[in-house]
């Protein structure tokens, strides 16, 4: 019977384990396929083929690589369009935050592991149900997308002479596209809906009218002034009780 049950045990953690490397597969594959949109923008806004290629090795976020190309195509400063970039970039220090408890890897492999905390492999680690599927599932997705989006990248600065005209396939939109396309089921409260939709009119509004770069800056501003409004309204409620 205990033999049995070992069995049973060790054949459920191994199906277990394969769905976890089937979903981080799909997600690495997915995502890393949207690295030569990112390789044909950047080629195709006048950066080098070994800036384009170092932006995907050292940087390895792509809300933030499209961003910085996206606002130097614009004719925008290089200060406003890494200062747009980095704060894109802020959010993957939260989720580190939160993936250094729940992955608790050793100290000498953090600075490695590091590199892989974004998005997709925060999104893929954080819905495992055990600190071991976490691991597996970081890991995987890490390392398949860290090496399709590096491999489409180059292959997009390459073929970016090829294809022409990009603004005209409109492929700079894929990135961001991906990152809406993650970023949606995390919306569940009315407060993050609604620092969400702020930022888009800012972002949005602000546009026409200011350089490229700045009014990703100021859509940062949507987080606190929800914040502070719904902090009114709460009080506001207390006070009437």
């Amino acid at each position: 019977m205990t033999d049995r049950t070992v069995l049973e045990d060790a054949d459920i953690g191994a199906k277990t384990d394969r769905a976890v490397v089937r979903d981080a597969l799909g997600v690495g594959v997915a995502v890393g396929l949207s690295g030569f949109a990112f390789g044909v923008t950047s080629a195709g806004g006048g950066l080098t083929l070994l800036q384009t290629c170092a932006l995907s090795l050292l940087v390895f976020t792509g809300a933030s690589q499209f961003a910085l190309v996206g606002a130097l195509a614009a004719g925008g400063s290089p200060f406003t369009a890494a200062a747009g970039a980095f704060f894109l970039g802020v959010r993957n220090a939260f989720y580190g935050l939160r993936l250094s408890q729940l992955l608790a890897l050793p100290r000498a492999v953090r600075p490695f592991a590091a590199q892989w905390v974004i998005d997709e492999t925060a999104a893929v680690a954080l819905a495992q149900p055990t600190r071991r599927t976490a691991r597996l599932g970081f890991v995987v997705t890490g390392l398949s997308l860290y090496v399709l989006w590096n491999l489409t990248t180059l292959l997009g600065a390459l073929g970016a002479e090829a294809i022409g005209d990009t603004d005209a396939w409109g492929l700079d939109a894929a990135g961001p596209a991906v990152f809406l396309a993650l970023l949606a089921p995390m919306l569940k409260t009315g407060t993050e809906r609604a620092v969400a939709g702020l930022a888009v009119l800012l972002g949005l509004g602000l546009l026409p009218v200011l350089p490229a770069g700045v009014p990703v800056l100021l859509a940062a501003l949507a987080a606190p002034a929800v914040l502070w409004a719904d902090g009114r309204r709460r009080v506001g409620q207390g006070e009437t009780r």
